[in-house]
């Protein structure tokens, strides 16, 4: 309402007094910012709440405020205050300041009341400090752990699960979910690495706080199973508001994990829909009224599938369709106010004036200055409520030509029309009349006074030219105003555009020239289509032809389908315009095909319907149909159809070569002489048929396993040869000299291999086997037959003539005879302590059955060992031999040789050390190893010494270093180093020790 407003003039009739009110500028409120809903935390460290109220208003507005639709006393309650229009709620106290409030803006004008808005007091309380129990369930089943959130407001929550300990969140993915509705945690199919302890942590957005539960334990046990999807989470029937989003969720539990499908019933998922969260979540984004409808959320594995389905119900905020605007009214005059919104429910609306409820009928009959104020209607429904402001000013006043004079040069073009406008400002209406200098003007058939006080005359000529007064007059006064009209020469098209034929990519020209009055400026608009094309913006296809200030030849560059049209040149001056016309035919490959849908649905073929697209003035030659199925997604293909070739007159084909039970969709593509053009909307999703399997399992293969089995393996069919539901697999086997094949059946129909097991089957016996598919319409064909063996016996026979020695410390060497029976396919020896370990707890060491000894590694010094060895193969392992015993050495020396001289001799240094002396627990020293290396090397030349000294060679450049260590029967002991240097130097690393290694000794 920021605009000047004219004097309002207080008026007493009936001969009575009267006042006038100069202030042209006053104005009433208009409100800037509104308060809006408001959440409070309880244990907000600022202790107030400010509702913001503002109005743009001259003079100045004042406020009042209401709480749940009662005047609050800012005097008497000293938790209030008003800052400007805020009102400030100091120390808010629940029970007492919970409620609507609505500010009231008033000044000389009249009065409004704003929208109302909630304060809240926001809440989380913590999760009770009892012991959650634990959840105990088995491998591959599923699991669901509750939050139960602790009592909240507002509602609306966040949850997140930690594992173990905080920040750990658990990832969602497939298999794991948490239902932002519940806060549950969902795990469709337990694996023992899931356990652990699990926390419910929870967040409320709208007071910024986090709590979490005590932890839960999750307990999966050993056992295995698998089961078929059940849904355990599940949407409910929903509202939906136009313009907004839509959350569904759905979760099933199930082994194989199960895979989630969402589908609207009877119709297509809008297009605006997203699926996240491994399929959980079903996203309706920017919800419309079409969107409305039974969803169905699917969950399926091998073992089985549910569903669940449920209704959404869009419905709509209100929305002004029709509304009030600030207005002035003449006295006396009628008026009516309207009011219409739209919504679902029906919004129900009410009028106010000055901020009290207006029951009538806002149809004004003979407006009085009572009428004038500020006036509101209010639209609501159970979704929320909308304002629509206005000022109604009824004004009286003497016309006045002030702010709107007659415009004093008027142009005409001779032969033309020219309307002359009088527009004073009045109340009440005045009265209109005009002269053309002292003559004054009456209604003819040329000149024609309009309603409005415009003068209209027709077919002007230089004659028409003069000073022409309009006056205007009412009870409260009269005025006039002169404006002079001049005629110049009329324009004309001097060259008109004409019609053109152009192929997509072709550039065209449209002429246009005109001839005009010398003295205007004129200029050139082309339209198509009746819409003005903007040169700028699209440049690229269109440029003007600039050929002197006379001509607008328009040019059109790469032409494509969308400038085909009608060409409009307007050439115009200030005073008048003409027009001519043109027709572009742009030709081009055809446009997309409609209405694709799918009739006769076989089990490999369908009939294809469709509505031709437009040929875009080139006949249609050919159509295109392609499919795509459930298992390629992306990948649409070329598809088969009877005939092969579909020609341009057609509107349906059948569509052959199809997988049965198999969802397929459809598209049509156009093409003709000119080029292939864009593909149709694909058909709506169907399912073919079932039909029997024709594809059997391959790689049929098997044999070994434990003793009494028949293992048989083979390579699943692939998921689009399934042909049906309950597919699954038919095994038949028989003995290579038997007559009556074994039948049985498997259900899994990812299934890899069967094992068969039978007492009576004896070890290496030659099997016939073969596979075969099924599902609910039959039985399919067998696979090739394959020869494979039953499981072997395991040995019968243990080794013999076992023998060992221990090589050190820490190490023995154990061999032999082999077992003679051709089924073994190796050996274990196993090996531990006998008074310290238990016999479960043995080393063991496999080989291959053409070795027949090994080494022992890892003992333990001075230690009284038992070994065995026994044969095995894929039945499982033999009889163990007798235990043999051995002793392992005692330790080799824990200290090292203390180097005690080096004594240069020539070419030669000679190193001595003193005796190292063994522990009791320790081997006897059977003599010395020297190893002499250069330093950045770990070999060298190795001595070995019974002495107490040795001479080395002196080299002259390089560093170089001897070790020294005790040697005894139970290995090699502690090291000592000394570094030679090439200038003969020698550098003692006394108490510099390194673990004994084996490659250069």
């Amino acid at each position: 309402l920021a605009r000047r407003l004219l004097v309002l003039s207080t008026l007493r009739m009936m001969g009575a007094s009267e006042r006038v009110l100069d202030d042209a500028t006053g104005y009433g409120p208009v409100f800037e910012d509104q308060p809006v809903e408001t959440i409070y935390p309880e244990e907000s460290p600022e202790a107030k709440i400010t509702m913001s109220c503002r109005a743009r208003a001259n003079p100045p507005a004042t406020y009042q405020w209401r709480l749940n639709s009662q005047s609050i006393d800012l005097d008497g309650d000293n938790h209030y205050t008003l800052v400007g229009g805020d009102l400030v709620i100091s120390n808010p106290i629940k029970n007492k300041h919970v409620g609507n409030y609505s500010c009231v803006a008033t000044n000389d004008y009249g009065t409004v009341v704003s929208r109302e808005a909630g304060v809240r007091f926001g809440y989380l309380d913590f999760f009770s400090s009892e012991e959650r129990e634990a959840v105990h369930v088995k491998e591959g089943q599923g699991a669901v752990l509750l939050c139960a959130p602790p009592p909240h407001y507002p509602h609306e929550l966040s949850f997140r699960w930690i594992l173990n300990e905080f920040p750990i969140f658990i990832t969602l993915d497939k298999r794991r979910f948490v239902s932002q509705t519940t806060g549950n945690l969902y795990i469709s199919k337990v694996d023992l690495s899931d356990s652990g302890n699990y926390s419910c942590f929870v967040s409320s957005a709208s007071i910024a706080k986090s709590v979490f539960s005590k932890f839960i334990p999750l307990v999966p046990l050993t056992e295995r199973g698998k089961y078929p999807a059940d849904i355990k989470v599940k949407f409910p029937d929903t509202y939906a508001l136009v313009g907004q989003n839509v959350t569904m969720e759905c979760f099933a539990l199930g082994n194989p994990i199960p895979q989630i499908r969402w589908k609207k019933m009877n119709g297509e998922l809008p297009s605006n829909h997203d699926v996240s969260m491994a399929g959980a979540h079903l996203h309706l984004y920017n919800v419309q009224y079409e969107d409305e409808g039974t969803y169905e959320c699917e969950a399926l594995n091998s073992k089985g599938k549910d569903w669940h389905r449920a209704r959404v119900s869009v419905e709509a905020f209100p929305e002004w369709t029709e509304s009030i605007n600030s207005t002035e009214k003449d006295i006396s005059s009628d008026y009516t106010m309207s009011c219409v919104a739209s919504g679902k429910p029906k919004p129900h609306v009410q009028w106010l004036k000055n901020s009290y409820y207006d029951k009538r009928d806002l149809r004004f009959s003979g407006l009085t200055f009572k009428d004038s104020g500020m006036y509101q209607c209010i639209a609501e429904n159970r979704h929320g409520v909308i304002y629509a402001n206005a000022e109604l000013r009824v004004i009286a006043c003497a016309p006045t030509f002030e702010h709107n004079p007659v415009k004093w040069r008027i142009l005409g073009a001779k032969n033309g029309r020219v309307v002359i406008e009088c527009k004073p400002k009045a109340a009440p209406k005045p009265s209109f009349s005009w002269s053309k200098g002292t003559e004054l003007l009456f209604n003819s058939t040329r000149v024609l006074i309009w309603e409005d006080g415009s003068l209209e005359i027709l077919n002007v000529t230089e004659a028409d030219e003069g000073r022409y007064t309009c006056f205007a007059e009412n009870n409260r006064g009269q005025a006039n105003s002169t404006g002079s009209l001049s005629i110049t020469e009329a324009t004309k098209i001097t060259l008109a555009p004409s019609n053109a034929d152009v192929t997509v990519g072709e550039n065209t020209h449209m002429q246009c020239a005109a001839s005009h009055d010398s003295t205007l400026d004129i200029t050139f608009v082309w339209t198509l289509d009746a819409h003005t094309i903007d040169i700028d913006r699209e440049g690229s296809h269109y440029e003007r032809n600039l050929n002197g200030g006379s001509s607008g030849e328009l040019l059109i560059k790469n032409t494509q389908l969308k400038h085909s049209g009608r060409y409009t040149c307007t050439a115009q001056t200030p005073v008048d315009n003409v027009t001519a016309s043109a027709n572009l035919v742009v030709r081009g490959p055809p446009g997309s095909p409609g209405g694709v849908r799918v009739e006769e649905i076989r089990d490999k073929s369908v009939r294809l319907i469709w509505s031709r697209g437009t040929d875009n003035h080139s006949p249609i030659s050919k159509y295109t149909i392609q499919c795509r199925d459930s298992f390629s997604q992306e990948d649409w293909r070329d598809a088969t159809t009877s005939p092969p070739d579909v020609e341009g007159n057609a509107e349906s084909a059948t569509v052959v070569d199809l997988f049965p039970w198999t969802e397929y969709e459809f598209r049509v593509i156009a093409t003709n002489t000119l080029g292939t053009g864009d593909p149709s909307s694909p058909s709506p999703k169907v399912t073919t048929l079932e039909a029997v399997p024709v594809v059997a399992p391959s790689d049929i293969g098997g044999g070994g396993g434990t003793s009494r089995e028949l293992t048989i393996t083979w390579t699943p069919v692939q998921p689009q040869y399934y042909y049906g539901r309950n597919f699954g697999y038919i095994i038949a086997f028989k003995p290579r000299d038997g007559y009556e094949w074994r039948k049985v059946t498997v259900a899994d129909p990812g299934a890899k291999h069967y094992v068969h097991k039978d007492s009576s089957i004896l070890a290496s016996t030659e099997f016939e086997v073969k596979v075969k598919a099924f599902n609910s319409k039959g039985e399919g064909p067998y696979s090739l037959m394959a020869v494979i063996y039953s499981a072997q016996d395991v040995p019968s026979k243990a080794p013999t003539s076992v023998g060992a020695r221990a090589l050190s410390a820490t190490e023995a060497i154990v061999w032999w005879l082999p077992v003679t029976q051709h089924t073994v396919e190796g050996y274990q020896v196993r090996y531990w302590r006998k008074a310290e370990d238990s016999e479960t707890s043995s080393q063991r060491v496999v080989l291959s059955s053409r070795e027949n000894q090994t080494r022992l590694d890892n003992m333990r010094p001075d230690s009284h060992y038992l070994i065995e060895v026994k044969a095995y193969n894929a039945a499982g392992y033999g009889p163990p031999s007798q235990h043999l015993q051995i002793y392992t050495k005692k330790a080799p020396p824990s200290r090292p040789p203390k180097i005690i001289s080096k004594k240069l001799k020539g070419t030669s240094v000679n190193i001595a050390w003193e005796h190292v002396e063994p522990l009791a627990n320790e081997s006897t020293i059977d003599g010395y190893k020297v190893l002499y290396r250069q330093a950045s090397k770990s070999t060298g030349m190795l001595f070995n010494t019974g002495k107490r000294s040795i001479d080395l060679p002196m080299h002259k450049d390089g560093d170089y270093i001897v070790e020294v260590r005790a040697h005894s029967e139970g290995g090699d002991g502690a090291v000592a180093q000394i570094r030679i240097s090439g200038n003969t130097s020698i550098k003692y690393q006394r108490n510099t020790f390194t673990k004994m290694y084996k490659a250069p000794f």
